[in-house]
């Protein structure tokens, strides 16, 4: 096979199974309204890096090697919309009845963490490039790298969220709970911050 599998795989877990912007949001999803609540969100976030694998595999690079300017704007737009969120989960609390009004978020919000999250886009690139032999077709680069994402994320975005579950029963109400929910927003940051600044000295 001209995609290396096994040691992509290992890759893959390393990325998806750490700290990041997507998993903070899965964390702090299942924390604030529950793993069965957050199933949606769970899937819509799963589903949503099909949608940048696919583009980066059949010449999204190109463009981005085209026009350089262009991409690192969207790349430091998406970082901005990630830290917003990351605000947004700060506010966040998980004690019963605060907030009881408020939807849990849906597959479509799930759709769209991926696409705006600087970590997703680099272990994609890093995917195509360092585990993916010279000449091998397109299509089947795209869809070993796209099926290997999508099992590792099937098993490790439950676990986040379930996390998050786990951690709410715990502090709910409890004077731990402001400090929780600001370690998780700080910990998107620096995720994103990371990808930013320390991709670039790699």
């Amino acid at each position: 096979m001209s995609v290396a599998v096994m040691p992509f795989l290992i890759f893959g877990a390393s990325q998806v199974g750490t700290p990041g912007p997507a998993n903070m949001a899965l964390m702090a999803t299942g924390a604030r309204f529950g793993f069965r609540r957050a199933l949606p969100f769970v899937a819509g976030v799963a589903l949503g890096k099909q949608l940048i694998i696919w583009p980066i595999g059949f010449g999204l690079m190109e463009l981005a090697q085209a026009a350089p300017l262009l991409f690192e704007a969207l790349k430091w737009i998406c970082a901005g919309y990630i830290i917003w969120l990351a605000w947004r989960v700060s506010q966040m609390r998980l004690a019963s009845g605060a907030g009881d009004d408020v939807a849990a978020p849906g597959f479509v919000a799930g759709l769209v963490v991926h696409p705006l999250n600087p970590k997703a886009w680099a272990m994609i690139t890093a995917g195509f490039t360092s585990f993916t032999a010279p000449g091998t077709p397109t299509l089947e680069a795209t869809a070993v790298i796209a099926l290997c994402l999508f099992s590792l994320q099937l098993v490790l975005h439950p676990l986040w969220t379930l996390a998050g579950a786990a951690l709410a029963r715990s502090v709910a109400g409890t004077r731990i709970e402001p400090f929780l929910m600001g370690t998780l927003a700080l910990l998107t940051v620096a995720s994103v911050l990371f990808v930013l600044f320390g991709g670039e000295r790699s």
